[in-house]
């Protein structure tokens, strides 16, 4: 066996025996590493304020609002642009967040724990669809929500998950994937598995029935609650498995809405980018490809492990949604193991005969077969304070796997 090929194992095992599991929450700014009082977190590459672009900016406009470091629309963007609060990526404080990935320092993130190899990961909590801080938005009814999720939503669930001990994510992940989730843009089957977890826990918590009953309501009503707890999961296997001398795989693709970026395990916490691309797919009514913002978002890393686009054979209504054909799906998911390492052992897919999900996307491999991998996202708008627009799908620019290729030949 090569260098290469033993370093790509020692990934790989990282990939598919991590025991991964949520084990509280608390307060960014108490619990992110590195996390200060005027700094914001967002998704993607490291990115300047004056590079960002429109859904990203009004994110940062909203959790400027929400943290009270600003009173009005127009304040929040002179202090955004002042240089008085320090921007950095989510990845480079061992965490993640969904579209614009905005974490300011006082909102609640969950914290997640890599059983196996002890490193921790975090995620902010999914607000829901449409009008949201992740997609641009920053109307008064988003700032609310946020504040309701800090003072509310925060200490019942906090409680319910302090109560449980800890909760298998990777397991119910595993199991929403045999229930028709892709678990990146379909959470249906996950957020349910997560719910019935917590239920019994919930009614344990001391805090008044009317909040216990709204956090409940607020998860049983958000299908793609669950994206930001698996985005923890792939980024606390994520940085077990980086600095791996001699591998070629892909430990995570992220885009901040103008870059796309990439890591590879052999050439450790260096990003190599590229300009993101448009998605392709289904728009709400009113919209179209003119407004949507180029790709965004850290839950790409979901398919780093062998998620999302490439499961969409096992996720048939999720085709449908972002305009395919299930047979689409399914070509997909055969091409996208021409450029990965093994069949995941975790997760199967009961339409390809139990085959596990193509997992391990190797350099090399995009490189000989021109073949970049395929990401299901959903849509912001262009333009701040406006929200999603639609969902589909996109690729990752070939250029960030040629430079990644360049580095690691240089590297070695």
């Amino acid at each position: 066996m090569s260098k290469r090929s033993e370093a790509n194992e020692k990934v790989l095992k990282v990939f598919q025996d991590s025991d991964v599991r949520l084990m509280g929450m608390g307060i960014a700014k108490d619990v992110i590493p590195g996390m200060q009082d005027k700094m914001i977190l967002h998704a993607g590459p490291p990115i300047e304020w004056n590079r960002m672009c429109g859904p990203m900016k009004g994110a940062i406009v909203g959790a400027i609002l929400y943290e009270g470091l600003a009173k009005t629309e127009d304040e929040a963007y002179a202090l955004a642009e002042s240089g008085e609060i320090e921007f950095d990526s989510n990845h480079e404080h061992q965490s993640v967040a969904p579209m614009g990935g905005i974490i300011s320092p006082n909102m609640p993130v969950f914290i997640m724990k890599n059983m196996t190899y002890g490193n921790d990961s975090y995620s902010n909590v999914n607000e829901g669809p449409g009008k949201a801080l992740r997609f641009g938005a920053y109307g008064e009814s988003v700032i609310e929500r946020l504040h309701w999720m800090r003072n509310t939503l925060y200490p019942v669930l906090k409680q319910a998950i302090e109560l449980s001990g800890s909760i298998d994510i990777k397991a119910i992940a595993t199991q929403a994937m045999q229930m028709g989730d892709d678990n990146h843009n379909r959470h249906k089957a996950s957020t349910s598995l997560f719910m019935r977890e917590l239920a019994k826990f919930l009614v344990m918590v001391d805090a008044p029935k009317e909040d216990v009953y709204a956090v409940a309501e607020h998860i049983e009503k958000i299908d793609m609650f669950n994206v930001n707890l698996v985005m923890a999961m792939c980024k606390a296997m994520a940085d077990a498995a980086t600095g791996i001398e001699g591998s070629t795989l892909v430990t995570v693709m992220a885009r901040n809405g103008v870059d796309f970026g990439i890591k590879v395990s052999g050439t450790g916490n260096k990003w190599f980018t590229a300009p993101a691309n448009i998605p392709t797919g289904l728009y709400f009514p009113g919209f179209t490809e003119d407004d949507a913002a180029p790709d965004i978002g850290d839950s790409a890393i979901t398919e780093t492990y062998g998620m999302g686009g490439f499961a969409l054979a096992a996720a048939p209504a999720i085709v449908q949604f972002i305009g395919g054909t299930y047979q689409d799906g399914v070509n997909i998911t055969n091409e996208m193991f021409e450029i990965t390492a093994v069949e995941n052992n975790n997760f199967k897919m009961p339409t390809m005969d139990f085959r596990g999900t193509p997992t391990g996307i190797d350099i090399v491999k995009v490189l000989k077969t021109g073949i970049e991998p395929t990401i299901t996202t959903g849509m912001a708008h262009k333009d701040p304070g406006i929200g999603q627009v639609g969902a589909g799908i996109v690729k990752a620019p070939m250029e960030c796997f040629v430079q990644a290729a360049e580095s690691f030949l240089t590297h070695i």
